[in-house]
């Protein structure tokens, strides 16, 4: 049985849930459905779980100076 549940939300909060629901075909109310029911499930819900792969790669830049600036430099000398 679906009960009906209102949340009160901050309009930004909403406008961006139903922006990421057009874009991952969900429902609003399957998106909250599916975190509710990863809450349930005693999952860690702080965010994606980091990979092997990735966990290898924390630590690399460690130390590097490159600034923003320097990206974009990079940036304009690939798209020249």
């Amino acid at each position: 049985m679906n009960t009906k549940l209102t949340l009160r939300l901050d309009d930004g909060l909403i406008r961006n849930a139903k922006r990421y629901s057009s874009k991952s075909g969900k429902s609003v109310s399957r998106l909250v459905a599916d975190y509710f029911a990863l809450i349930d499930s005693g999952e860690d819900v702080s965010g994606p779980e980091i990979t092997p792969r990735i966990r290898s790669l924390i630590g690399s830049l460690k130390g590097a100076a490159a600034t923003e600036e320097d990206y974009r430099q990079h940036l304009e000398e690939k798209y020249r």
